[in-house]
């Protein structure tokens, strides 16, 4: 661009006017700038092209993972569950992860559970058995950074509190009644 523009406006330098070598040097400086920022706007589109591209893949990737976790998940209930009705019950849980070869494979499954009933009794709904699509969602719901053993089972600890403390003030409330009402008959009773 700019090397050869000396050889080409010589003769206009020399023989007209020096002048024109202040147009010129302005010339190509505009020139050299414009077509700078245009191969820079061009690699900058690439770039961010390049990147949105990345954003998709990386979320088609984690969906392409999350299906095969899932199959993984049913092998693992298919294989648990062995009275075949479709419902895994905790003692098909309990005799599965006798198994050392089941206990690194849920490792590998980053569900690591320090006693067989705990995964058990963090997935049942009360129940008493677990479906497939329990399962999975249960299992998805515990796995990775996310997951917390301790706070599911305060969580399903505090869910049966709840249940037996609606319970006892259910109770209460039928007592007191009771007593009101003895209370007002007692209360006629004196006053006649």
């Amino acid at each position: 661009f700019s090397g050869g523009w000396p050889n080409y406006v010589r003769r206009v330098v020399e023989e007209v006017s020096w002048g024109y070598s202040v147009f010129f040097a302005v010339y190509v400086a505009v020139v050299v700038f414009a077509v700078t920022r245009i191969i820079t706007a061009l690699f900058l589109k690439d770039t961010l092209q390049v990147a949105s591209n990345d954003a998709d893949m990386m979320i088609q990737e984690h969906l392409k993972s999350t299906k095969a976790y899932v199959e993984k998940l049913k092998q693992l209930f298919e294989l648990a569950d062995t009275s075949n009705d479709g419902q895994l019950t905790q003692e098909e849980l309990i005799e599965i992860s006798k198994y050392p070869e089941v206990r690194v494979y849920m490792k590998l499954l980053e569900l690591e559970f320090h006693e067989a009933e705990s995964p058990y009794n963090a997935l049942d709904t009360g129940r008493g058995s677990i479906s497939l699509t329990e399962f999975i969602a249960g299992i998805l719901r515990l796995k990775g950074q996310a997951r917390s053993m301790d706070m599911v089972t305060v969580a399903e600890s505090c869910d049966e509190i709840r249940s037996r403390v609606k319970n006892i003030e259910a109770e209460v409330r039928g007592h007191s009644r009771q007593l009101a009402s003895r209370g007002a008959d007692v209360f006629k009773t004196h006053e006649v």
